[in-house]
């Protein structure tokens, strides 16, 4: 498995500076400012159309921001980033990905088909001895050995989002950006990811969630921010952002956040 750079704990990732984007000819950022940092796991929280899948698309770089002076996007500390590169430090969970997967895909071959930048592996490609090694494992940590052979299109939401997990896992990344992991996800399924996540962080992975689910954040998230209509408007702790008065303002309408066991809930203000 090739190697890879590793950041320094509180080293920026995602350098976002005045950034203007457009997407069919609607202007979804206008002058977007914002640093992540390794180690500093963040949940960013907003309505729908607040821009949180366009945030996720110019991570992706699926997404490019218009040219401008005084603008940039920089990841990992560079604004020309090697898309295979950036698959070796940054994994992704995203829904678009799931949409493209066929239903008769094995799950273990939606895993080593990710050490190719490919959805299915092909006749041409022959995995490594390690690589279906590390394969193997992360069937066994996100419990999926029992589904492996299964086709994709047969698998629960839970299990397809616990594949897309391990999918995004194979090259180790630094940070992992899920965006909206729960949703569609009955309890059962949600808590299991959610457990899964925090076992992640717990091994030194940055985390970043994109959700408007308050209950999708879990108690070790140590930064939130808020977007609407493609603007920070929150910015800091949980503690302080996760609060009756930010949220209703970040929604537009009253709330009142209820906690227990580290995780938050809403309920009408």
């Amino acid at each position: 498995m090739p190697s890879r750079s590793t950041s320094a704990r509180g080293a920026i990732w995602l350098d976002l500076q005045a950034v203007e984007a457009w997407i069919d000819g609607y202007r979804v950022f206008d002058d977007l400012s914002l640093h992540l940092r390794c180690g500093e796991h963040t949940a960013l929280l907003g309505p729908n159309g607040s821009g949180k899948s366009s945030l996720v698309k110019l991570i992706s770089r699926s997404l490019y921001p218009v040219v401008r002076a005084g603008s940039h996007l920089k990841l990992f500390g560079s604004d020309t980033v090697n898309l295979w590169q950036l698959r070796q430090r940054l994994g992704l969970v995203a829904s678009d990905l799931e949409a493209r997967i066929p239903a008769g895909l094995i799950g273990r071959e939606l895993l080593l088909a990710a050490f190719y930048g490919a959805i299915s592996l092909g006749r041409d490609r022959h995995p490594s001895a390690e690589q279906i090694e590390r394969c193997e494992r992360l069937l066994q940590e996100l419990e999926l050995e029992d589904q492996a052979d299964q086709p994709f299109g047969r698998l629960s939401d839970g299990q397809k989002r616990r594949f897309l997990l391990a999918r995004a896992l194979v090259h180790q990344p630094e940070v992992v950006v899920l965006d909206e992991p729960t949703n569609a996800l009955d309890l059962k399924a949600k808590h299991h990811l959610l457990n899964q996540l925090r076992r992640l962080m717990a091994t030194g992975t940055t985390l970043v969630i994109v959700t408007h689910q308050l209950d999708a954040i879990p108690p070790e998230m140590e930064r939130v921010i808020g977007l609407r209509q493609g603007r920070v408007i929150l910015d800091g702790h949980p503690d302080q952002v996760l609060a009756d008065r930010p949220l209703s303002d970040l929604f537009d309408t009253p709330l009142r956040i209820v906690t227990a066991s580290g995780y938050r809930q809403v309920l009408p203000g």
